[in-house]
């Protein structure tokens, strides 16, 4: 290999390396930016879908604030203890954060009460209170009586609704119907882990709820009043984790709850209950081996697609690199194919042109010297038109413009006048033939004499002075006629073993260095082709090369 050329694929090569040098280390980057990316959407999600959690684990709590609270207005404070405990069973069942309910069987009145809140000729006063919960063993506890014999001493719940109604009832503008907002912000009390409720009254009712705060009316009116005290356990509210590819452990706890100490380990995070459990907040933990395996499993997928992109580009590169050693290559091979042909032309070119210029120079010519001329110049126009034939000859077996005449030839004949003509040429050449299984056979006498020349011609050409030597053999073998050409020659490198058969393509040593194309061994191939046969070769560098080819026996 030349230096031109070994420096033309050192110098692709070097272009190529810079480039997968790059490519590698944007794909190293992205896999790192690919892997913060990861770790950041993850920690982001660890951080933000908690609110998902929560919302998900306090619905049956909306459910209840906003549908079954409601409920108790239905009645219109005719509820009683029997209807009340139907109705708080369900609950109890539907939503098992509520612990108890407190049942207040109310009345509003125009006249004093004794066990309650009197403003005015206005009171509100319970006629009885009753206890219900899933601790309690019957339907019900009664906690109080008006007409039993223990008075009833006032909680906070009660007198702090009481004087939120009496307030409402006073600032009430009875030329517009208050909203649901209003009624429930004036007749509910929501406080840590308990809802109190008063029945909304009608509009008409608060109208004469407003007169009777002046005034004592004849007849004295009374209203049934219902309050119900709904009391929670934040620690019963069921936790609905759809996230357990995040969250390891949520745990509900109180809103003060702070660890002194977090171990490194361990990620959390926490969100505030709404309402009633506004004291406790849910907590989150999870470990941070266990979020990495989630960071991995979300890192993977980007991590295949930027791999296979970079697998991409290096397959691309690889092949922009052989594309550009392959045009390199056949640059040139056509350069050495038009250097070594204007060679071959330019030879016999000059030998003619010499010999023209003498005889038109000369004023007389013996027989000698014009015998001589002629000689010469028949001789460099046998080559020239040798030479012009086998190119012609190549192109057209490659186009497939010629046609097989088929004839049928003696194969001793054949093969003893091939050799006869070579050593006519090359007496040094020694050449021995064998011949086995068949004397005749059906060919094109014109293209075996063609594939026969050129590889003679290469046996003398690429065989050192004393090892000139070649044996021929052609044998029948299972309806094939097999044809060996066995040189003592320099041998072929392993390495161009396939490239031989190549247009254009000459083997660098001392033998070729001029007076080949390039087209000899690639002439052969396509004549075997055309000729529906096979041509391999076996070689050992120093000591000879074989060259078998395979045609169809025709008889």
């Amino acid at each position: 290999m030349t230096s031109e050329k070994k420096s033309g694929y050192r110098k692709n090569f070097y272009l190529i390396v810079t480039f997968i040098v790059l490519i590698s280390v944007l794909f190293v980057l992205s896999l790192v930016f690919a892997y913060n990316f990861s770790k950041k959407h993850i920690e982001n999600d660890f951080a933000s879908e908690k609110v998902k959690v929560l919302e998900q684990s306090i619905k049956p709590y909306n459910d209840f604030f906003q549908n079954k609270l409601p409920e108790v207005s239905f009645y219109n404070g005719y509820l009683d203890s029997a209807t009340t405990a139907k109705f708080v069973d369900s609950l109890l069942v539907a939503y098992p954060f509520i612990s108890k309910v407190v049942f207040y069987d109310s009345e509003v009145k125009n006249s004093a009460v004794k066990d309650g809140i009197n403003t005015g000729h206005f009171s509100f006063g319970p006629k009885a209170i009753y206890q219900f919960g899933s601790l309690i063993p019957a339907d019900s506890v009664k906690l109080f009586s008006a007409h039993g014999d223990h008075s009833f001493k006032r909680g906070d719940e009660f007198n702090a609704l009481g004087i939120k109604l009496i307030s409402f009832i006073e600032n009430l503008d009875t030329t517009r119907v208050p909203t649901q907002d209003q009624l429930f912000s004036n007749l509910s009390i929501v406080r840590s882990n308990r809802i109190t409720y008063l029945n909304f009254p009608r509009f008409e009712d608060l109208k004469v709820y407003k007169q009777m705060l002046r005034k004592r009316l004849e007849p004295a009116p009374v209203y049934q009043q219902d309050m119900l005290s709904f009391y929670l356990d934040p620690f019963k509210i069921r936790i609905i984790n759809n996230y357990k590819h995040l969250y390891q452990n949520i745990r509900i706890e109180p809103l003060t709850y702070d660890p002194l100490e977090t171990p490194w380990e361990l990620q959390s995070t926490e969100i505030t209950l709404p309402g009633p459990f506004s004291d406790y907040k849910l907590y989150f933990v999870s470990a941070k081996s266990f979020l990495d395996k989630e960071i991995l499993r979300y890192f993977w997928p980007i991590a295949l697609v930027v791999s296979l992109f970079y697998g991409i580009l290096v397959l691309v590169a690889y092949l922009i690199y052989r594309n550009l050693n392959v045009n390199q290559r056949m640059f040139k091979l056509q350069y050495d194919f038009v250097n070594n042909l204007t060679h071959e032309f330019k030879t016999p070119v000059s030998v003619i042109k010499i010999a023209g210029n003498n005889i038109r120079s000369a004023t007389s010519l013996s027989d000698k010297e014009r015998k001589l001329y002629g000689r010469i110049l028949d001789e460099e126009a046998d080559k020239l038109n040798g030479l012009m034939n086998k190119l012609l000859a190549f192109t057209q077996i490659e186009n497939k413009a010629i046609q097989l005449n088929y004839e049928r030839v003696d194969i001793r004949d054949f093969i003893e006048s091939t050799i006869s003509s070579h050593q006519l040429k090359h007496p040094d050449f020694e050449c021995t033939y064998e011949v086995s299984g068949f004397k005749t056979f059906t060919t094109d006498p014109v293209l075996l004499g063609s594939l026969f020349d050129n590889l003679v011609d290469n046996a003398y050409k690429y065989s050192p002075a004393a090892r000139k030597k070649l044996h021929i053999t052609a044998n029948l073998i299972k309806g094939k006629v097999v044809f060996c050409f066995i040189d003592q020659g320099i041998g072929i490198p392993s390495p161009q073993i396939n490239d031989i058969f190549k247009k254009f393509y000459r083997i660098q040593n001392q033998y070729n260095q001029n007076g080949s194309v390039g087209l000899g061994l690639a002439f052969c191939k396509e004549l075997v082709n055309f000729m529906k046969g096979e041509i391999t070769v076996k070689s050992k560098v120093n000591h000879g090369t074989e060259f078998k080819i395979v045609l169809p026996f025709n008889d």
